[in-house]
């Protein structure tokens, strides 16, 4: 909740008691922050109708210091707000939310895609976003809000239960033109897998199977958490909103079921590439099978005329040519008894 002139110092002693907790960093594999290194608190605020929407983006140590300060959250929230190894969850506490959700994003320097950790505080008449990167959905919605008064008028005219819903579903609907990607990437790979390109095709393939693993994993559990935040926030909305919470679990539910079709998709076309490679690995070793069969009663013959002892026609005038010719009777009879079995 915020707080009071009155209630100013003791959270002062509250933040100390909690410093350590707050000064871890909040990325894997840095250091801790400390004090002194960090500049002063970016916190975005817009606020109509009594509720106030904070954005805090990639929250450092100052801001996390700066929410410390402003509200009366427990020290374990904060502490899971530093760990970056959560699990999607909703907690409830007497007077708020603390929420933790994650959403697919695409990274244009890997080409790959990415998990962005969104966490939320939500309260009576505030609600906080605290991505652990710039979540550009998220941060384009908080834009029209802050610019747009009809956009704000909107959105914050039910209390804080319809903006967290509102944000949520930007959130969850922006998984669908990344599904819709990944689909048209699947059909051009389809297209293109009886035109002869079957191993240029693995390396697609694998990364498109690759891209649908990661957003299942990022969706999987957050199936359950969505079921637990529609009751959850009830407190916060009016009972006349509880249609809304069930279009973000029927978004989910639908995101869900397009990459259980998209993987059984990119399993069959994988095994069908497959299976185009081994069926050409398949007709060259028959060429080359065909060709020693056709060869070997060749050499035969030229190995027993070569031999140093007397042989058929070993000494007769057209002796080689006649060779020769036995050969090439042997080679014609062979192809025919190879096509009249549909080998040639």
């Amino acid at each position: 909740m915020p707080t009071n002139s009155g209630a100013r110092e003791e959270r002062r002693g509250r933040l100390a008691a909690i410093r350590p907790r707050l000064s871890r960093s909040a990325h894997p594999g840095q250091p801790p922050e400390s004090p002194g290194e960090v500049a002063a608190a970016a916190v975005a605020t817009v606020e109509d109708n009594g509720l106030r929407w904070i954005h805090i983006e990639r929250p450092r140590l100052a801001e996390r210091e700066w929410l410390a300060e402003h509200f009366d959250f427990h020290p374990l929230a904060f502490e899971d707000l530093v760990s970056r190894n959560q699990r999607p969850k909703v907690d409830v506490y007497d007077d708020y939310l603390f929420i933790v959700l994650y959403f697919p994003s695409y990274d244009k320097t890997t080409g790959r895609l990415k998990a962005v950790e969104l966490d939320l505080f939500v309260g009576p008449d505030y609600v906080i976003t605290l991505p652990n990167e710039r979540f550009v959905q998220l941060s384009r919605l908080f834009d029209r809000v802050a610019e747009n008064d009809e956009t704000r008028a909107e959105l914050f005219a039910y209390g804080s239960g319809y903006l967290l819903y509102r944000i949520v579903d930007e959130a969850v609907d922006a998984g669908f033109p990344m599904l819709r990607q990944m689909g048209s990437k699947l059909e051009d790979i389809e297209d293109e897998l009886f035109e002869g390109r079957s191993r240029e095709l693995v390396r697609d393939i694998s990364s498109v199977k690759s891209e649908i693993i990661n957003f299942r994993r990022i969706v999987r559990p957050q199936r359950v958490v969505y079921r637990d935040l529609e009751r959850s926030v009830s407190r916060y909305r009016a009972p006349d909103l509880d249609l809304y919470f069930d279009d973000v679990t029927d978004a989910s539910e639908r995101i869900w079921d397009v990459l259980e079709n998209y993987k059984e998709q990119v399993e069959s076309i994988e095994s069908t590439n497959e299976s185009v490679i081994g069926h050409r690995g398949n007709d060259v070793l028959r060429v080359l099978t065909i060709f020693s069969v056709l060869l070997l009663p060749l050499t035969f013959v030229a190995s027993a005329w070569g031999m140093n002892v007397k042989v058929p026609f070993g000494t007769a005038e057209f002796g080689f040519e006649i060779v020769v010719a036995i050969m090439v009777a042997v080679l014609v009879l062979t192809m025919l008894a190879f096509r009249r079995r549909g080998l040639l």
